[in-house]
This record gives C-alpha cells, sequence and structure tokens, in this order.
C-alpha cells in the first residue's frame, strides 16, 4: 500500500500542448541554373546575346516551397575564361512573364577571379514574394568587348552557374 501512494506522489500532469509550441525551420539548398558558352560563341556575339535563355522554373511557386518558405540566398557564381567582357542579367519571372527581379552582374575579361553574388530575400533583404511568385528564369548575357577574343585557356568559356539555399517552416 505505502508503495502504491510513492508512485501516485512522482506522477506529474502532462502538457501536451508542447508540441504547438515547436517549430522545425530546415534549411534547404540546390542548384538552380548551369549555363555555359564557348569561346567561339562570345566571339560571333559582337554586341548580341551570347546567352539568350528563358528556364521554366516552378520549383519556388509549388505550394509545397512557397507557402512553408521564409527567407534565403540566391548565389550566382559567374567563371570567365575568355578576353571578352560582358554584361550578364538574371530576370525572375511570374506565370505571367512579368519581370519580378533583376541581377546585372558585369563580367570582366580573363583573368579574372571567380565572381560571386548572393541576392538575399525575406527578412534580410528583397521581397520573399519574389521567390514565391517566380515561375521562370531569364537568362542574357551581352558581349560588350568585340570578336577578337583569344585565350590562352584550354577551353576559354563562360560559365554562369546559380544555387539557392531557403529556411522554410515545416511545423507551426
Amino acid at each position: 500500500m505505502l508503495s502504491c501512494l510513492t508512485l501516485l506522489s512522482c506522477i506529474e500532469d502532462q502538457d501536451f500542448d508542447q508540441f504547438d509550441e515547436i517549430g522545425v525551420t530546415p534549411t534547404v539548398e540546390a542548384s538552380i541554373l548551369y549555363v555555359e558558352a564557348p569561346e567561339s560563341l562570345v566571339n560571333a556575339s559582337t554586341q548580341a546575346n551570347v546567352i539568350s535563355q528563358e528556364f521554366n522554373f516552378d520549383a519556388f511557386s509549388s505550394n509545397v516551397f512557397s507557402k512553408r518558405v521564409l527567407d534565403g540566398t540566391i548565389t550566382y557564381i559567374v567563371e570567365n575564361t575568355t578576353e571578352s567582357e560582358l554584361s550578364v542579367s538574371i530576370e525572375l519571372l511570374d506565370v505571367d512573364g512579368n519581370v519580378l527581379d533583376t541581377v546585372i552582374i558585369p563580367v570582366a575579361p580573363a583573368p579574372m577571379e571567380m565572381q560571386q553574388v548572393d541576392v538575399a530575400y525575406g527578412s534580410s533583404g528583397r521581397s520573399i514574394d519574389i521567390i514565391k511568385n517566380t515561375s521562370s528564369i531569364r537568362v542574357e548575357a551581352v558581349n560588350i568587348s568585340g570578336t577578337q577574343s583569344a585565350s590562352t585557356a584550354a577551353e576559354p568559356k563562360v560559365i554562369l552557374k546559380s544555387s539557392g539555399k531557403f529556411r522554410l517552416e515545416i511545423v507551426q
């Protein structure tokens, strides 16, 4: 009898509402774009678009992502081993083709360091609604230095790649 009273006296009331106070906000990271143009294409494109392409990208606007994204960063990296100077423009577009955001990256001729541009969205940057409504991405690269690029690199080219790193709220 005494042991039963001891067990009862050690039991506390349980608060199962604590789960409501727990939040789960993982950070997800993934590649977004990879585009390259060889020097021969750059030389053939004086004062014209070396690259002009629109990519369907519904990953941001899908409900699984757009209803949960809190903030994040898109990182653009440009490598140029040609002797040409370029201007790279990246536009995020909504489903109707309207421009939501634009990033312009001036690209120096080789030898150049890899160039990285980070664009924040959410509380510490541009509006997170830009990301939530992005349905496609337009990339344009313009040669602004002529057709005489003759790099000594083994395979001279311009490479643009990007990735995104975003925090999502899974449980509120």
